[in-house]
């Protein structure tokens, strides 16, 4: 099983990931390690995020697979994707592989993400290019990604309530 976590930049997806990686158990797969080896490949064709790429779609689901076809268990991938194309292509290619994928939103309000971006000390350089892209996060939430995935909001929790809040869905899910 997948359990994917979207959201904007600076939401808390590796933070939730690393505390789900302990409760489930589960291995986290950060798909950006992917992008960051297709840059030193074909980064000097034109892009602007490394989503755009094919590859770097294929290649998420492929190692996602074969990662859980070797080790088993479970995958948790935080993972930014706010384009229903790209999203729909990674989706069907985990349906492809009879992947089971529980997709999750972490959602902030507006005021409170600012505020947590803006106060991240571990990513300062990242402040702007997180706020310039929540104007593309809230397009997508009001046009698909909150019908694709479970919205959890996470405005007025801590990084352990949040986990604990994806912990239930999965639970509740599979009690059904």
């Amino acid at each position: 099983m997948i359990v994917w976590l979207n959201g904007p930049f600076g939401a808390g997806k590796t933070t939730t990931a690393r505390l789900l990686q302990e409760a489930l158990p589960a291995r986290v797969f950060d798909a950006e390690h992917v992008g960051y080896l297709l840059r030193g490949i074909i980064g000097d064709l034109p892009h602007t995020d490394f989503k755009e790429w094919a590859p770097w779609r294929a290649l998420t689901v492929e190692t996602a697979r074969q990662v859980l076809d070797f080790a088993g268990g479970t995958l948790v991938v935080p993972q930014t994707v706010l384009q229903h194309r790209y999203w729909t292509e990674l989706m069907d290619g985990f349906a492809a592989h009879a992947i089971p994928v529980r997709a999750f939103t972490l959602h902030t309000d507006r005021g409170t993400f600012t505020d947590r971006v803006e106060h991240d000390a571990d990513e300062a350089t990242a402040v702007q290019w997180r706020l310039d892209h929540r104007g593309p996060y809230e397009t997508a939430l009001d046009t698909w990604l909150a019908d694709a995935t479970t919205v959890v909001d996470n405005t007025h929790r801590t990084p352990e309530e949040t986990a604990g809040a994806i912990l239930d869905h999965l639970q509740a899910r599979t009690t059904r």
